[in-house]
């Protein structure tokens, strides 16, 4: 590897990034003493508190409000309606979400807030504005929209090749329907936002937020004043998930109207059920799909059609969807193919970006088609998805070719044997052999996962970097910290790059006006995209300060090198300079100590009318075996062992990337067998709420459905070239190896049934509904049945 500091990837001696760190805020995590959003309220002289007047009814116009009684309760300083937004009434960037609404679109929609001296003031002050509703038909399903025609944005196909004729050609042929679940994010911190305005009428608002240029776009345009006149700071943020991309804008907005008209700091804080109830969720999906495979048993077509429910707005529905188009194939070959999106809008909470971004939505259907037709193609799940890996040479359906795809038989090998895959598989034959009542399920899934933002201009990021006389650095840049460690990894990036100890690299707030018009830290792109402008910006500073040590040392300034707080030249004969004072050198020559770095990820480009092109750097690929036990009297399960091999590239820091692939892994396990939402479909007087709205009702994973043997082990000589450090993402990839979770206790429920038997097994797989599959199964056996539960054509 070069030991210079040229290309992305390279190396130089000693680096700090590949080191196992523990999270830059560790210690203010486990101490209580990190502040988050909410936190600096209490620093906040005069502080008002918002409170929503909700809506109790899924869809109705809003005929009448009447907010004179909220005045009579001590401590309201003001109600907040449409009549007070001088600027846009819209929260979102496509202009069909208003901030007030004259019409409500969800059960629980806030028609307007109340201010108070306290939050307790405002509460009450909310409970007595009057609104009046004249209720509308609601559409609360995706069912409901399908059979209302009740669609929005763009609709769109990815294909290749002929899939119609191909279908009649197969050797086989099935068809089949999936109905996938969505997700609340529960983040540990709300939605929160803390707004003032100081003596120059500058707005400031303290967000938790993954976007924070678009936050500031968003309250600009409400309070129609121009971007340079509103700066948001995003401290830290107590978990996102992508709950934080695209939905705090309008709740900032509101904390900064509010500030705007009273002249005091307004803070703006949901509760857990008003964050449940007001903020969308990851898309629910309904797919219906006919597959066809070859003589081979290889897959040769695919038709299917996709329908997520947005709810009410557009939101991010369209990227969401693009990206579920563009990951069905997840780590398949299928060479004729046509998939077809669409976005059914409902009277819901308007769905949003969640951990991998329909990416997982697009997958599970491949791996469900998968995991069904196995046993009617008389093959093992396992010996079937390995037949149909993607080799070198070959391309996406929408022409991306696939590099490095011989990683997918590469780490799918090590995971076999690194789970001893093939011995416990005899160990699960003999155990569910002896054991009636209960069973055991063995699966292995690959993941390849597009990295990079589908909208090609979200590709860029920024970073500030000053070094001061005394050698301290300081660095900026434009992404976000929610607990996944990027502000880490950046600090050991600007450490490697200029060659001095992380003690001397500290890392500042997230604000606009340190670095502009940065994309949102998402898309697992956040180390990728401001790990290049932060090295660019170092590499700026430490290239001058190269040409002032070259003069003492006696070298090319080429040959100058930087570590461990030393600045040595190759050739120089033990020669030697201290970090700090070259810099004070360099200041007293009158060189910049400080850059604007930035970075644009190069070789993208897309065509989202065609759904053609190459929109991802590169894939991230995966494998993960699990082993569950189910209770055939209640379906009830638990994970009894987990094992993961991940390509994480060169990683930055591997402790963050692992604790990344633990917490993606076990999310993902929740999405797909515990987490159940459910919502109010009957006609009654709350159609449309949702009926799952606090932890009570709301199942998320937790220690104990962690597996008592968890096994993570990182990709080695897995160089990505182009990327900073040679590093791969890591945020989103990893949730899609919990597809091995649900495709183990489709195999355990199938040891219920006859030999053949072919699971059908709703989603989420909770333990209501694993019961209901095997004993769909124990049926089957009981009458010698051992046809597919789903059609064969």
């Amino acid at each position: 590897m070069s030991k210079g500091y040229g290309p992305l990837a390279d190396r130089p001696d000693q680096p700090l990034v590949g080191l196992a760190v523990s999270h830059e805020s560790a210690d203010l995590h486990v101490t209580g003493d990190a502040l988050y959003t909410q936190d600096l309220t209490g620093r906040t002289h005069g502080t008002l508190h918002a409170w929503p007047v909700q809506a109790p009814h899924a869809h109705a116009r809003v005929t009448g409000l009447r907010v004179e009684a909220a005045y009579q309760v001590p401590g309201v300083v003001r109600v907040l309606t449409a009549d007070d937004v001088p600027g846009l009434n819209d929260a979102g960037e496509k202009h069909d979400e208003p901030l007030f609404p004259g019409e409500v679109m969800f059960y629980h929609h806030a028609v307007c807030w109340v201010l108070g001296e306290t939050l307790e003031a405002a509460r009450l002050g909310a409970a007595r504005v009057e609104a009046d509703y004249q209720p509308l038909p609601a559409l609360v399903s995706v069912h409901d929209a399908i059979a209302a025609g009740s669609y929005q944005g763009h609709q769109r196909t990815v294909s290749r090749g002929d899939a119609a004729a191909a279908l009649e050609q197969a050797a086989y042929r099935f068809s089949g329907e999936l109905e996938i679940g969505g997700q609340e994010h529960f983040y540990l911190e709300t939605q929160a936002a803390l707004a003032l305005v100081d003596e120059n009428g500058q707005v400031f608002v303290q967000s938790s937020t993954q976007h924070p240029s678009e936050t500031q776009d968003i309250v600009a345009h409400v309070l129609g004043v121009p971007a340079h006149e509103v700066t948001v700071q995003c401290l830290r943020m107590g978990g996102g998930f992508g709950g934080k991309e695209f939905q705090p804008h309008g709740l900032a907005a509101i904390a900064a109207l509010g500030a705007t008209l009273t002249g005091r700091p307004v803070s703006l804080r949901l509760t857990r059920n008003q964050d449940i109830q007001m903020t969308g969720k990851r898309h629910p999906f309904f797919a219906t799909w006919e597959a066809g495979f070859d003589s081979g048993k290889r897959l040769c077509a695919l038709r299917a059609t996709l329908t997520s429910n947005g709810g009410w707005s557009l939101d991010l529905s369209e990227p969401v969807l693009a990206r579920a188009l563009c990951h069905i194939d997840n780590a398949y070959w299928i060479p004729d193919i046509e998939v077809t999106g669409r976005i059914a809008k409902t009277n819901r909470a308007s769905n949003t970006a969640f951990r991998g971004f329909g990416g997982p939505q697009g997958m599970i259907v491949i791996e469900d088609i998968l995991g069904r037709c196995a046993p009617a193609l008389g093959l093992e799940a396992h010996e079937l998805r390995h037949r149909n890996f993607y080799s070198p040479g070959q391309a996406t359906p929408y022409g991306q070719p696939v590099r490095h795809a011989e990683r997918l038989e590469a780490i799918w090998s090590l995971c076999t044997e690194r789970s001893e895959f093939a011995r416990r598989q005899a160990e699960v034959a003999a155990f569910n052999a002896a054991h009636p009542d209960t069973k055991r399920g063995l699966a292995i899934t690959p993941v390849k996962f597009g990295i990079s933002f589908n909208l090609t201009a979200f590709n860029q990021a920024g970073a500030l970097v000053h070094v001061y006389k005394d050698g301290s650095v300081l660095i900026s840049h434009g992404g976000t910290e929610m607990g996944q460690g990027l502000h880490t990894k950046m600090i050991q990036v600007a450490a490697t790059a200029l060659g001095v100890p992380m003690s001397a690299v500290r890392l500042a707030p997230t604000r606009t006006d340190k670095v502009p018009n940065t994309s949102a830290t998402a898309a697992s792109s956040g180390a990728d995209l401001n790990g290049g402008a932060v090295k660019n910006a170092c590499d700026q500073i430490r290239e001058r300060l190269a040409t002032v040590a070259a003069g003492p040392l006696g070298v090319h300034p080429d040959d100058v090198r930087f570590a461990g707080g030393v600045v040595t030249g190759l050739g120089a004969h033990g020669k030697q300079l201290t970090w700090a004072g070259l810099v004070r050198d360099a200041y007293h020559r009158r060189i910049q100590l400080w850059a604007a770095g930035f970075y644009r990820t190069a070789g993208l480009h897309w065509d989202a009318e065609r759904m053609q092109g190459e929109p991802f750097k590169y894939f991230a690929y995966g494998a993960a075996a699990a082993e569950v036990e189910v209770d055939g009297f209640t379906g009830a399960y638990r994970l009894r062992r987990a094992d993961i091999v991940h390509d994480v590239g060169d990683s930055l820091s591997p402790l963050v990337d692992i604790g990344q692939i633990e917490g993606g892994f076990v999310q993902g396990a929740g999405w797909l067998t515990l987490e159940e939402l459910l919502w109010d479909e009957t006609d009654g007087p709350h159609r449309g709420r949702l009926n799952t709205q606090a932890a009570s009702t709301y199942k998320i994973p937790s220690f104990s459905e962690m597996p008592p043997e968890f096994n993570v082990h990182l990709f080695e000589r897995a160089t990505e070239s182009g990327v900073v450090y040679g590093s791969k993402a890591v945020g989103e990839p990893p949730l899609m190896e919990a597809f091995s979770v649900r495709e183990a206790l489709r195999q355990a429920v199938a040891a219920f049934g006859p030999a053949g038997w072919s699971v059908d097994l709703g989603c989420p797989s909770t333990p209501e509904a694993v019961y209901w599959a095997l004993k769909a199964a124990r049926d089957a056996a009981q009458v010698g049945r051992p046809a597919p539960a789903y059609a064969a054509v």
